[in-house]
């Protein structure tokens, strides 16, 4: 088992920010990619979030998913 820590500071955090986190680590699109599990805790302006995944391949499949693509330039333009 592999764990991918994340870590950000947010410079703000809004309803998209939450509609697109939920969507990235929580729902089906990291799910259908291997993912075991995830956990995230947000404190002031910091985040980390901590997902299990079975095997490097998964989490390379899931990094480079363009919707996932797409959400971490959003995080790095935005938030």
């Amino acid at each position: 088992m592999f764990v991918v820590i994340f870590r950000a500071k947010v410079r703000r955090f809004d309803e998209e920010y939450s509609r697109v986190a939920a969507r990235q680590c929580v729902t089906s699109p990291p799910a259908s990619f291997g993912c075991l599990e995830f956990h995230a805790v947000t404190e002031g302006e910091h985040e980390v979030a901590l997902s299990y995944w079975p095997d490097e391949e998964s989490i390379r499949a899931w990094r480079n998913h363009p919707e996932h693509v797409l959400a971490q330039q959003a995080g790095r333009d935005r938030w």
